[in-house]
This record gives C-alpha cells, structure tokens and sequence, in this order.
C-alpha cells in the first residue's frame, strides 16, 4: 500500500470531528495548558503559506503539551469587524456581514485542510452579537469606574461620587483631566449635567475633544498604526489632523503598571523595547509661563528644569488652544495659513520628519516665571497637541532641534553652560556647568535639577513631575461596521444602556457613507434611538418624544474585541457573564501566544491595558494576559519578473535585458518553473498580452528574474496552500514550514524544497511496510542501534520543544528515518516512539501509523516518549593512533578497556610493528576516549 496522503489526511480529519478530539473541558487532575494564534482578520484572498505559519508552530506546541500529559485549551476565532469588509460593501451595496461570512467559510475550509487541533466549539467572532454584548458590557464597566493613585487600581465610580458628596475633590488623588477644586457644597449645588461633565473627566473611557487622525476618503479617524508614509494603510488616501469629539479610554492612569509590568513577561526584549518607548517615561518638572498682556497661563514639562534660564523662545502646537486667543493681529493671516498646511500632514509624519525646520512667529511673548523677560511664542509642527501639554520651552544652548529652530529663525540664543561657544561650527550638546542661571550656577546636572525643582515649587510656579509619551487611546471610529458603543444622549448627558438590554445590535442601514450633513453611517439607520421607558430602540419618526433619545453614533475601533477574545474561548456559551469564575480561574492567562511584533503597540498594550483593569475590578485572577509569546517571522515570497522593452513593447528574456532598456514587471509564480516562463500560460494570463512577442535565450527558452520580497497579492508571488496540501498533502506543508527556519526569522519561500519533506514523509511510511505495501512489523527485541537512533531524536525532540525551536526538530527526524532505513529496522518499539515524536508535526500520518502499529483510539492519547540515556552510551571508541605526535591510522576499540589493554591491543597490531621498525617505544601515551601517542 503506497502512502496516499489524501485519503489518510481526510480520514483522520473526519476522526477528530466525529470524535471532538480537540474539545477541552476543565479537568482538575492534569496540569493545564492555554495555548493561542493571535486573532485573524477573514480577507477576501484567504490565507497564502505565510499566514498559517504561526497558527502550525502553536499547534505543534499544543499537541506536544496533550502528549506530556496536560489538559490543553487551544481554541480559535475570528477578528470580523472591520474597514476592509465595509469598503467593499460600499463598493458594491452588499452588507459587510453576508461579505465576512463568505471570508469565514473561506477560512475555516482552509485551516480544516490544514489539519489543525483547534476547539472549534469554542469558536468567537467579534461581529457575533453574542460575543459584543461582552465587549459593550466591558466599555460599561470602564465608563463606571476612575484610577485612583492611593489605591493604584481602578474603582468604582459611585466611591468617588460618594466622596464628592461628603468633601468635593480636594483629597481626591484620582487620574484626571479635571483640574478646579470644589467643596461638598458646591458639588451638591452642581446640577445634573455639571456634575456629569465633572465625571466625564474622571472616567476610564470618556468623551472628550481630541486632535485625531482624519480620513477624509474613508470617512473615518485611524489609529496611529493604520497609516503608513503619511496615509492610510487602507487605500493609501491622505490622512489629516483634525479636533473631534471622541470617546477615549483612558490607557495613560495604567502606565506606570503597563512598563512595570513588562519586567514580568517573557516576551522578546524587541517587543518589550518597542512597548517601553512607546510609553516614554520621563522625569522632570512642570513650569507655568505667563502670556504677556493676557490672563492665560501657557504649562509646559521639561526634563530639564536646570535649564530654565537657557529658554530662549517658546513653540506650541499649531492646533493648541490658546494660538487663536493669543496671536496678534499682524500675524493672524500667516497663523491661519501655517495651522491649515500643519493639519494636513498626520501625528506619524510630524513625529517622524525631524529635518524640515518650519514654524511661524505668533507675535506673542510669554514671561519667564524667574527673570520676568518677554519671550517669543512660535507655532511649529513638530510639536504635537496631544504629547504633554503641546508646548515646549526652548532652549538653544541644549537642545539641537531648538538650536536649528532658533538659528533658521535668527532668534537670539541665551547660553547657559561655562565655556562653550555658541557658535554654530562649535555648537555641542555636551555641555559643562551652568552658567548664567543665578541660583543654578555652577552645579552639577542632578544637583541643579533637583534645586530648580524646589525652587519652582516654592515660588509655586511649577512642580516635579513624571510624564509618558503613551496617550490616551480614541475609541471612536466614524464607521458602521464596528460594535455599536451602548449610549444613548438625554439632553447631551451620555448614558449607558442597562445590562440586561445588551446587545445593541447594529440596525439596518441603506448606505455605509457618511450621512451628507458628515455624520458617521449610522446617522443613516431609521431605527437608531433609545426609548427609555419601554427601553428599546424606536425609529426616528419618535424622536422628539420626552423619552426617546439619539443613540451614539460612532462604533468602536478593531481593537475592541481583540483585547479580550482570550478570555471569552474560556467560555464562549456563557449568556450570564462574560466569562465563569471558576473557568477564568482555571484556564488563568495564556501560556503561550504566537503572532506578529507589529502590533506591539496596538492590540498586545490594549488587550493588557484590559486585563490590568478587569483584574481591578474582580472580574479576573490575573493582571497580564499572556506569560510568553513568540512573535514569527515572515514568510517572504520568492516574485518572478518580465522585461518589457520600453521602445517596442516586447518581452525580453533575462539573459538578453541588457542589450534594451526595459521596465521590469510583476509576473504570477504559478506560470513560471524552474525561472522558464510558460509563454502561453502568459499570453492566455491578460488581454494584453495575448500578442505579446519575445526575445528568448539562445535555446529558445524565456527566463524570467527573480527577487525575495514581501509576500503580496499585488506582486504576483502569493503561494496558495490549498494547492500544496492537494499536490503534497498537510503534513508535508506542515513540516516544511518549520523546515524553513527558526519561527521567529524571515524567510524566503522556495517550492523547491518541499519535495525533499514528502520524500521523508514517504520514506518513513516505507518503514513500516514491505516491498509489495504490506504492513511489515516485527516484535522482536529492538536492536541497539535502532534505539540509539531513536532516543537520540527523543533527546533532540526534547530539548528543541523546551526552548520553542521546531526546524532542527524536523532535522532530526529525518536523519533518524534515513539510519532506521539503513538499518531495515521495523521494530514496533523503536517505531512507536519514533510516530508519537511525529504526530504534532505531522497528525494525520502519524494517526493512520499510530493505528498500523495496532493501537486503538488517536495518537494524541499517547505519552510522549522519555529518553533513556543509557541507550546513548557508545559501546567502542574510533581511536587516532599517532607516532611521535603524526597520526598514522585510526583503530576501534571498546569503551571498557584500561589504558594497559588499550596499549596491549594498539601496540601488538600489525600496522603498530610497522612503524615501531623492530624497536620498543620509549614511552607510550593514552587518553581513553581521545587518543593514543606512541614515541619511538
């Protein structure tokens, strides 16, 4: 019987759903296992070989923890909300849900082919209104509930309500946009909107005015991760700032306990790097600046209070709130024109562009706190609104950027430090003493910095103070499919829809644009306002009843439902929480999590910003969401080329470019083999190209070029799985993805190689089968060698899996095979061992052998095998035998000699006599086990 891969992988796939294999209950008496894929997006091209690459490295991990004995949860679902479904469905008018559940079917199909041990009852989509009445019911919980900093945890919104009642915020130590003390009295005297719009500021998601990343084409706001070189990823449109009213959750009060918290992970130092910039902790100090001939004070922090008497201007944020208030009227045209060329660039190339020197004079003057000076206030987009307080007090002599500022500007330069010139050929940023600074002269940095702060808060003119970089996260997308937010407006006071009303599902709409007056989608649906007293939504014809209310029309972001997805496969079915107690104390957080490094800064902050807050409130037994993660390398495709020559339009062959300028295109993988083109293949791939002529090699062959570059549907170089598991098989796709190289490292795709992985997969079939394809087993005692080989895979198998390298592993594997072929070992023993450290590699092969061997039942119920060293024990030595110090022959010897036997055997042997020449060595030299030196 030949190995006929397609039968046994459909076989076994059938098994394991008839049986619910891969169904996972709590079971108290093994040890558990949560293993997780991070959260796919359903596209419309479906998966190429680099997307599965992750899901096969968790999987072999899971199956390899359920052979070591551990109860496994290794479950999967879907990322379904989002823009690409929408576009498409403002392209054609088709609803994004009948679009995304085409996608999933897609997916599923695929991954089922795939072979993976995945506990599909467990399935999530985040479009499941069952699954978004939880992510509504969690933005609920964090709507009701501030930080408070003597508790370091978030609390519930009616304490601190409670303490306004009795003392107003005097005593409160709480994270706050809300800066003006009141007393019991006047918060008992606010009415109800006062007393809302003071909440609002202390809440953990909550609405503000917030500079944002407008899309005009896409009639959305982006996150910072959604633009790429100054435009949307989605699309490549222009992406401008723009003020609106947003909900925001506020990620900053979480911080501290955010970069601490990274100490604890076993994650990539490059991921936790990436995660601490982002955060930016600084330590420094606040300093108040009046505005000149105004009532309005201008705050700023600095790191560097020490330099203080260097500030030689000031620059604010085109978009800060006090430019309009402040700037003269001799300026205000060139003010308006610099704010309007500022909003059209986004934060990301603000940030990133730090060489073009722009800015604009407010005709403005600030005073300095402690000289009383008048100084400058510019405007300059390279500082942003929403980092710090969107102003920075300049100092030239400090700061290179100020410098450059201050020099294209011809602003005149204080110098603060002893000594150094400030000229521009002399300029430096190390500095020595202060200098010029009265109080501040001649300390050192530390010492001046700690003194400047002491003075500033003395003359309450500033204050010490610790900054991040992080930011408030924007929770509001202008779109229509996203998780409607459970709000509705009475008066213009948010309120939240009572639990036991959720879900808000998404109502009907007749276009996914924004409404002409540029109100978000949802400003399109009929039935999209709250009836408080029969506490359903009602259509717009009671709108201007006393007790129906507008619903918010924004959605939330993406990232809503993927930063807790983890939890909800503990118990997806719950209709009564969103998710047990004793599940989430069981299952705790994720073991192991494997995805891409790019969204450190997007779903891995959110989804622990999440956890850290549902752990605050008692929902969960954990802070951190995942322990470990492995974030995979990227599968690179392998892009084929034409040349086309730029005068008469024909193909030219590789070998023959030079000889024409020619442009060099994208040609699809699937025509071209080996580098040769199949010419008609090309002709019959376009229209255009149907009477396309050639300039061929010399032996009437096109040969294309070749270059290793992103796997893209765009590039033409995209590699179908389900085409190699229909040529090869899973198993064969699913050891060759590990064959390619370490999990985390890039690397090219080459269908080259995946023949050799078959081979082995064949080879190892022919094992257990004799030259007519019958099963050929034996039950006699394993031979020595054979064990050898097969514990010494046991070993490496091991100690891979403990350090999550899987491509040696493979290695292994087949060296193993090919000295089990040499040795026309068939032994049941040695096999078995050998098919259990293959099953989470290669399931479906490893199954059908598994019940060749004459077991009943799956392999996946097997024990993983334990190496006996003793097995490992070489019986002999090959031994170099040198004569004085020259190595003249090589002689094996058993291991338990003594190095007077070793001597006797090595000096009465013929070769020995040849060299010796008649005559007695003088001394003779042996190092059991290394070598042997005989001097004559």
């Amino acid at each position: 019987m030949e190995y006929n891969f397609n039968e046994i992988e459909k076989k076994w796939r059938k098994y394991w759903q008839e049986n619910n294999t891969y169904v996972a209950k709590i079971d108290s008496e093994k040890p558990k296992y949560y293993g997780l894929s991070m959260f796919p997006y359903p596209s419309g091209a479906g998966l190429h070989v680099g997307h599965p690459l992750g899901y096969i490295a968790s999987d072999i991990y899971a199956r390899y923890k359920r052979l070591k004995g551990f109860n496994v949860l290794h479950p999967m679902g879907y990322d379904s909300f989002g823009l690409p479904a929408e576009q498409y469905a403002i392209q054609t008018g088709q609803h994004p849900a009948v679009t995304t559940e085409e996608n999933l079917k897609r997916y599923r199909s695929q991954l089922d082919k795939i072979g993976f041990s995945f506990d599909w009852s467990r399935e999530v989509r985040t479009s499941d209104p069952q699954y978004y009445k939880w992510t509504q019911w969690i933005f609920k919980q964090l709507f009701a509930a501030y930080y408070c900093n003597d508790a370091s945890k978030a609390m519930p919104i009616e304490n601190l309500v409670s303490v306004f009642e009795k003392e107003g915020n005097t005593s409160v130590n709480a994270v706050t946009a809300y800066e003006t003390e009141f007393s019991a009295e006047e918060w008992n005297a606010f009415d109800a909107k006062q007393k809302d719009a003071v909440l609002m500021d202390y809440r953990l998601t909550y609405l503000a005015d917030s500079w944002v990343n407008w899309c005009p084409a896409l009639g959305t706001v982006l996150a910072n991760d959604e633009i790429v070189n100054g435009v949307s990823e989605r699309g490549g449109h222009p992406v401008e700032q723009k003020l609106m009213r947003q909900w925001s959750m506020r990620i900053t009060a979480y911080a501290e306990r955010l970069l601490k918290g990274l100490d604890k992970l076993d994650w990539s130092d490059a991921v936790k790097d990436i995660q601490r910039n982002w955060i930016g902790k600084s330590v420094g100090a606040s300093v108040n600046f009046a505005v000149a001939d105004h009532d309005e004070e201008i705050q700023v922090f600095t790191t560097r209070p020490d330099t203080i008497y260097g500030v030689s201007f000031m620059v604010l944020a085109p978009e800060h709130e006090l430019v309009t208030q402040i700037t003269t009227d001799e300026y205000k045209d060139e003010v308006n024109a610099y704010q309007q060329k500022a909003g059209l660039k986004s934060e990301r190339d603000r940030m990133a562009d730090t060489k073009t020197i722009s800015g604009q004079f407010t005709g403005a003057y600030a005073v300095h706190p402690l000289s009383g000076e008048k100084i400058q206030i510019w405007i300059g987009d390279y500082v942003l609104a929403s980092y710090g307080t969107g102003a920075v007090m300049a100092v030239p002599c400090g700061d290179q950027r100020d410098y450059d500022f201050a020099k294209h500007f011809e602003i005149p330069i204080k110098n603060i430090f002893a000594d150094v010139s400030i000229e521009e050929e002399a300029y430096t940023e190390k500095k020595g003493k202060i200098a010029n600074s009265d109080f501040l002269n001649g300390l050192e940095v530390a010492e001046a910095i700690q003194k400047a702060i002491e003075v500033l808060e003395d003359k309450k003119i500033g204050k010490a103070k610790t900054n991040y970089r992080l930011r408030d996260a924007v929770f509001s997308r202008q779109r229509y499919w996203g998780e409607p937010f459970p709000v509705y407006y009475d008066n213009g006071v948010a309120k939240t829809i009572e639990d036991q009303f959720l879900p808000i599902e998404l109502p009907e709409v007749d276009k996914y644009l924004p409404t002409p007056d540029g109100k978000p989608p949802l400003g399109n649906a009929d039935n999209w306002f709250w009836d408080t007293e029969k506490n359903e939504l009602v259509g717009r014809e009671r709108a201007e009843e006393e007790h129906v209310h507008p619903m918010e029309l924004n959605t939330m972001p993406g990232w809503a439902g993927s930063s807790w997805y983890f939890l909800r496969y503990m118990d997806p079915h719950n209709e009564k929480a969103f998710v047990a107690k004793e599940k989430v104390d069981y299952w705790s957080n994720v073991d192991l999590y494997i995805g891409g490094a790019e969204h450190a800064t997007g779903h891995l902050l959110y989804s622990r910003f999440w956890s850290m807050f549902l752990n605050d409130m008692g929902h969960i037994p954990f802070e951190e969401p995942f322990k470990k993660m492995i974030n995979q390398g990227m599968i690179l495709g392998r892009s084929s080329f034409v040349y086309r020559d730029k005068a008469s339009g024909k193909f030219i062959s590789f070998g023959k470019r030079k000889e024409y300028k020619v442009a060099r295109l994208h040609v699809d993988i699937n025509i071209v083999d080996n580098d040769k083109l199949d010419i008609e293949a090309f002709k019959a791939s376009r229209e255009e190209y149907a009477n396309a002529e050639f300039i061929l090699e010399d032996d009437g062959t096109y040969i294309c070029g070749n270059e290793v570059e992103k796997m893209s549907k765009s590039k033409f170089n995209v590699q179908n799985p389900d085409d190699l598991v229909e040529k090869y098989g899973a198993d064969t796709l699913r050891m060759y993805e590990m064959f390619l190289g370490p999990i985390e490292q890039a690397k090219p795709w080459d269908i080259k190689g995946i023949n050799g992985v078959n081979n082995f997969l064949r080879k190892l079939w022919r094992l257990f089968h004799d030259q007519d394809g019958n099963v050929n087993l034996s039950d006699d005692k394993a031979d020595a060698k054979a064990l050898k080989s097969v514990h010494k895979t046991i070993k490496k198998a091991q100690e891979d899996m403990d350090r999550y390298v899987f491509n040696t592993s493979v290695s292994a594997m087949m060296i193993c095979v090919n000295e089990l072929t040499e040795q026309k070992c068939n032994n049941k023993t040695v096999l078995q061992d050998l098919v259990v450290l293959l099953a989470p590699y290669a399931p479906h092969i490893a199954e059908e052998l598994w019940s060749i061997l004459g077991n009943e039942g799956s392999v996946n119920d097997a024990t993983y095998p334990v190496c006996n060293e003793d097995y490992l024990v070489e019986d002999a030595f090959e031994y170099p035998v040198s004569f004085n110090g020259k190595m003249r022959f090589k002689v094996e010897l058993p291991n338990n000699l003594s190095k007077e036997d070793i001597e006797k055997e090595v000096l009465a042997m013929e070769k020995s006599q040849k060299y010796l020449e008649g005559k007695a060595p003088k001394k003779v030299i042996v190092v059991p086990g290394r070598i042997v030196n005989i001097v004559v």
